[in-house]
């Protein structure tokens, strides 16, 4: 399932017994689309307020379906913040999570207010210094620990991510920092994001940023970026799990 969400108004993803989660709303559409008690695994679990313009889920089910026609079904039955792009087929062993080889984030910068786009960017009402900002996050590519950039208490087995992408894209008044890597620790764009600002006000030098990372100190970096303004927009997976 290619979906699609608005993660404004849902607490995150994943499941939770006292909040609302995109996970949540999927799963009670496709058990009344199906009649079927349905479970979903997504590609990764966004944060609180955090959003996708493309998330991946599998379900399994062994019923006769019509994969248009459930689109259609799901799109008519969810609210206005979260789309289902298409449901395809695939092998019997795939998983959207494990299978996933590459993830793609962006991260939105606003340089002035915009009512039409305030729930899904940052405002900086003071520009920082980008030139600083991309320099910094060039430092990114030389690493592949990035401990110093996970939540603490986290669940993982190891704090090592391959990026191959990060870098600014400039289109008037709005900002995008995009990064990609084939797996993200939780909290880590949002990190990046928030220590790269700090350099880019120069709280933090550029240089910085290898001992940061060095380090593998969670408080040496900088505070959390807000979460509106972070988008989960790519996941590549291998052509031969589709059928």
């Amino acid at each position: 399932m290619e979906l699609a969400y608005d993660g404004t108004n849902y607490h995150g993803w994943q499941r939770q017994p006292q909040s609302i989660t995109v996970q949540e709303v999927l799963e009670d559409g496709l058990n009344k689309m199906l009649r079927e008690k349905v479970a979903i695994q997504g590609a990764g679990r966004t944060d609180a307020g955090v959003h996708a313009a493309c998330m991946v889920a599998h379900f399994v089910y062994g019923g006769e379906i019509d994969l248009e026609h459930l689109v259609y079904r799901m799109n008519r039955w969810l609210p206005k913040d979260i789309a289902v792009y298409n449901v395809k087929p695939v092998t019997e062993k795939a998983h959207a999570r494990f299978h996933a080889t590459k993830r793609s984030y962006e991260y939105h910068f606003l340089l002035r207010p915009d009512p039409f786009q305030i729930q899904q960017a940052y405002v900086l009402f003071r520009k920082p210094d980008f030139e600083l900002m991309q320099q910094a996050a060039s430092i990114l590519l030389e690493y592949k620990d990035f401990e110093c950039f996970s939540r603490t208490n986290t669940d993982v087995n190891t704090f090592i991510c391959d990026l191959t992408e990060a870098h600014f894209e400039f289109k008037e008044h709005k900002i995008i920092f995009h990064i990609t890597a084939n797996r993200f620790l939780r909290n880590m764009v949002r990190a990046i994001v928030g220590t790269l600002l700090d350099i880019g006000y120069c709280k933090k030098k550029v240089e910085d940023m290898h001992e940061i990372i060095a380090s593998k100190n969670r408080s040496n970096a900088g505070a959390s970026a807000p979460a509106g303004g972070l988008f989960l927009t790519k996941i590549h997976y291998p052509e031969e799990l589709f059928l």
